[in-house]
């Protein structure tokens, strides 16, 4: 028989120990010993288990705990014992457990989590069915970060069984932690684009119902994660910046398809929107640029209008200091067609354009700009095409476009009754195809 139950001395349990002190001294040999009967010590982890075997162990197992069930801190003990097994992801061993009597909702005295969140933290979707439907609290939040279990199952991809599995027991998609952060918004945040990418994490909360205008109380929201990231691009290696870039651009897609606007300031300080971002550095963000007027986000603030910020005015004040730091007359050219490319896509979704009232440009002949002529000659070919209705066709295209909103609009397209002629003549992405080295995105420090 395993001795437990006793204090260091010999006498009663010791009342002053606590947490990790009191795991050794009083109930960690009951757990050692269970631990031992089902094949898995400390510093082991393979769990697999023949039939055979399993029987064994499940006998060997009932016959431990008959022999310590009257011991003083038998409930502590396969109480810990279950949190063991759960983080291993022993199914039959749990059973056994709970039939004795293990609390469900025990929590290590070290981490304060319990068997669920470690079964979670683990990816243990079995054990996660077992739990749950032994009666754990599927909303149950530990007590250092007020972490969920949908929470952590959303943070790691590799933990995407797990968040199936608990949104599929009907766990909260839009439950929120103290900070008021949702799972969307922990799978957003805990993603770096280089070592973790949570795209199926976050495409699966949207498919069940993830709120996309869901913000904290420190006013943190999807698009500002996404801003955030965007960001760290800019400062980032070329190859850093080309990675995070292809996370970016997936997030943004899924988000967009669920109808979030991009174009909307993140907070009240006026932070950038994710158009405005993009705008703010096209050339180095040209294919989130790309995408954004595509699916129709507006070119002005939808919170405060042009008196916050201007697409086209954003362009030109880029394209100005891109041109003034340019040595070389083909990235030159590159620049100018790029924000030619931009505006062209923008009538898609907007035949006109709204042209701000003032845009600063350099004074031909006058200023030491050396590509002034080649910017006030495209400013002067977008505001003589302005001046023109645009075609009834056009106009039918955005207005139907708009109509069949959330982007993407493929499939909504297709299933008009139309000729395929006319349906090309909708969804021109389709056949728009970037230019070599126009695909991905570009840190700062490569621009000139």
């Amino acid at each position: 028989m395993v001795m437990v139950g006793k204090g260091v001395n010999g006498g009663g349990a010791m009342p002053f120990l606590h947490g990790f002190r009191r795991i050794i001294y009083e109930y960690q040999p009951l757990v050692n010993a269970v631990m031992r009967v089902v094949g898995i010590e400390e510093e082991e982890s393979n769990n697999e288990n023949s039939p055979k075997e399993e029987s064994s162990r499940c006998s060997s197992l009932v016959e431990l705990l008959e022999q310590e069930s009257q011991s003083e801190v038998f409930l502590e003990g396969i109480s810990y014992a279950l949190f063991k097994v759960a983080e291993r992801g022993l199914v039959y061993a749990a059973k056994i457990l709970l039939r004795y009597g293990a609390d469900i909702n025990f929590e290590d005295p070290v981490s304060y989590y319990n068997p669920l969140h470690i079964a979670v933290l683990r990816n243990r979707p079995n054990m996660v069915r077992l739990l749950v439907g032994h009666g754990a609290d599927i909303e149950k939040r530990d007590r250092i970060h007020e972490s969920s279990p949908l929470d952590l199952a959303s943070e790691e991809s590799e933990r995407l069984p797990c968040l199936i599995t608990l949104l599929d027991l009907a766990a909260d998609v839009n439950s929120r932690d103290k900070h008021g952060k949702t799972p969307l918004l922990h799978a957003l945040a805990s993603s770096d684009g280089l070592t973790v990418h949570n795209t199926e994490n976050i495409r699966l909360l949207l498919e069940r119902g993830a709120d996309v205008n869901a913000a904290t109380v420190d006013g943190e929201t999807v698009e500002s994660s996404l801003v955030f990231l965007v960001k760290e691009a800019l400062d980032a290696s070329a190859e850093d910046a080309a990675e995070i870039g292809k996370f970016c651009l997936k997030a943004t897609q899924l988000l967009l398809s669920h109808g979030v606007d991009p174009s909307c300031c993140v907070n009240e300080d006026g932070d950038s929107s994710l158009t405005q971002t993009s705008l703010e550095h096209f050339d180095l963000l040209f294919p989130l640029a790309v995408l954004l007027i595509q699916s129709g986000a507006s070119l002005v603030c939808s919170h405060h209008s042009s008196s916050c910020w201007s697409g086209y005015s954003l362009l030109f004040q880029r394209l100005q200091t891109a041109l003034l730091r340019c040595t070389d007359q083909s990235h030159a050219a590159d620049l100018l067609e790029q924000a030619e490319m931009l505006l062209d896509l923008a009538r898609v979704n907007v035949p006109t354009l709204n042209l701000p009232s003032r845009v600063e440009l350099p004074v031909a002949n006058l200023d030491s700009h050396p590509y002034a002529q080649a910017l006030i000659g495209l400013h002067n070919r977008v505001v003589e095409r302005e001046g023109s209705p645009p075609p009834l066709r056009c106009l039918c295209r955005a207005f139907i476009r708009s109509f069949l909103q959330p982007w993407p609009l493929e499939d909504r397209v297709k299933a008009l009754p139309l000729p395929d002629r006319l349906k090309e003549f909708l969804l021109p992405e389709l056949t728009y195809t970037p230019k070599a080295g126009w695909a991905c995105f570009k840190p700062q420090h490569t621009q000139d």
